[in-house]
């Protein structure tokens, strides 16, 4: 229907003394509760004996059985519901409706004779998108479907505008992002999918409170944008006349918390940088950071293992999980590979040997001009080892002079205790022993700083943070998780943009 026509509904309804707009409509029950009462409803025969249904299949032609009953009828639990009419037929003193909450969808039978005059001019005002409360009983109809027999009807809001054509819907993925209201309303499964996020945060929450760790919020303005090498959104202060950054991550004010005593400490939330989008990679996104004093790299691969077991078990979702034309196999424990053994595989060559690898590199497109050795290295690897990492894999040992916040390893300083989580091809988790030693920081901190651009993240060293550190950092292990990649994979969603509410997108 047009809007003129909903218009003109509404209006009616008002005449009737209605309130298009609704008002509050206690005690109704969820969709997905009302359901799960269906076992309650029987068949009383002209005797007055219950007799129980039977299992309702495909195979089971529910109207025969009704007639070998004989006379009777069916009785079911009295319920109470209200959701979004998604289907609607009128055959003149029937309306068959659906509606739909965010537990499920039922069928609603509406009788003029059942409702009354009044109930039935307000159902005649009925609208697909109209959001409705409903009191009757839970039975099934002749064909056996599960319905709610109504006796009174409670209008409570007014949809104006149609909702998307029932078979061509919202096909265009951009305009479904920028109506996700539509598209969690109408679009199969993406609201079951956003609410399969909530359960994975949620569960994450509940796996590190039992671990004993504790939740913080740090600061999302930042004086220096540190913890990642990443370019910032910048703001400036009005009151304090000062230059800020979003924050790029979560990682110094955490480690600042171990120095003040906080031995098991976490945050969940946004971090943004000022980069492309694609498929992976969206500029505001959710990311988790965990560290714990005592611990190393090996602490957070059986944690972050611990955190995806969960994941999976509170979405009810077994560990093979399909994505894209196969399954990943989520079952712990993950295997563990050293990144230098990928390297040579992928390559063919030894990634010790640097002007072979700067040859590779040349004949793969690279730009190798005045990049240190193990820069041009892991420009390789991101080039031709991540895509074959179907994983889960733990890509272990990287080389130390990449990685300026990690702790080396005592035998071989040029290694260090890190590792990356690969998942199809994709970065999902990073972590290291954290480098707790303020003047190799700060040596390691200058190192990077040269030949910075000014715009870059690491282009400015936080004095404060090194400061922090000369007062002490116990040895200790962290670790990230990037949230909207890891519900991609555990919801089989092909881009980031699709677990995301509402994605940045151009103006329209």
């Amino acid at each position: 229907m047009h809007e003129a026509s909903r218009r003109a509904k509404l209006q009616q309804l008002a005449e009737l003394g209605h309130d298009p707009w609704g008002s509050r409509f206690d005690d109704h029950q969820a969709i997905g509760d009302i359901r799960a009462l269906a076992d309650q409803i029987c068949f009383h025969n002209e005797a007055g004996q219950e007799v129980p249904l039977p299992e309702i299949t495909p195979e089971l032609n529910f109207r025969e059985w009704l007639a070998e009953q004989g006379p009777g009828e069916l009785h079911g639990p009295q319920v109470r519901a209200a959701g979004r009419i998604v289907l609607s037929r009128d055959t003149g003193k029937l309306v068959f409706a659906d509606i739909r909450d965010w537990t499920g969808q039922i069928q609603l039978f509406i009788g003029k004779r059942q409702v009354g005059e009044e109930n039935w001019a307000v159902a005649k005002c009925f609208d697909l998108g109209d959001i409705i409360g409903v009191d009757g009983q839970l039975r099934r109809t002749k064909t056996g479907e599960l319905s709610i027999f109504v006796e009174k009807l409670h209008f409570l809001t007014k949809s104006v505008l149609p909702p998307p054509d029932k078979h061509a819907g919202l096909q265009d993925a951009e305009l479904r992002q920028r109506q996700r209201y539509l598209d969690l309303t109408y679009g199969d499964g993406v609201l079951e999918r956003f609410l399969n996020r909530t359960k994975i945060v949620q569960s994450i929450r509940n796996t590190l409170g039992s671990e004993g760790y504790v939740e913080i919020e740090g600061p999302t303005l930042h004086t220096v944008a540190g913890g990642a090498a990443a370019r910032p959104f910048e703001t400036h202060h009005n009151a304090l006349d000062m230059p800020l950054t979003l924050r790029i991550a979560l990682e110094l004010h955490l480690k600042r918390l171990l120095v003040g005593g906080i031995e098991r400490v976490y945050e969940l939330g946004r971090v943004y940088r000022n980069e492309g989008i694609s498929p992976k990679h969206n500029p505001e996104f959710t990311m988790l950071e965990v560290y714990q004093a005592y611990g190393n790299y090996e602490t957070m691969m059986d944690l972050t293992e611990k955190c995806l077991s969960g994941a999976i078990q509170a979405i009810g979702s077994g560990f093979q999980i399909p994505y894209g034309e196969g399954t990943i196999d989520f079952t712990p424990p993950f295997a563990r590979r050293k990144y230098h053994d990928l390297l040579a595989e992928q390559t063919g060559v030894d990634p010790t040997d640097h002007e072979a690898m700067r040859a590779y590199a040349d004949r793969l497109g690279l730009d190798t001009t005045g990049k240190h050795p193990d820069v041009v290295a892991n420009e390789v690897f991101e080039a031709k080892v991540e895509e074959t990492l179907e994983g889960p894999v733990f890509v272990i040992d990287y080389p130390a002079s990449i990685c300026p916040l990690t702790k080396r390893k005592r035998d071989q300083p040029e290694i260090a205790e890190r590792f990356e989580l690969f998942v199809h091809g994709m970065e999902l988790a990073n972590a290291y022993t954290e480098l707790n030693d303020p003047d190799l920081q700060e040596e390691l901190f200058r190192t990077q700083l040269e030949g910075q651009a000014d715009e870059d993240s690491m282009a400015k060293m936080d004095h404060d943070f090194v400061q922090a550190l000369k007062h002490g950092m116990p040895p200790a292990g962290g670790l990230g998780i990037g949230i909207d990649r890891l519900v991609m994979l555990f919801t089989s969603s092909p881009t980031i943009r699709e677990v995301i509410l509402f994605p940045l997108l151009r103006n329209s």
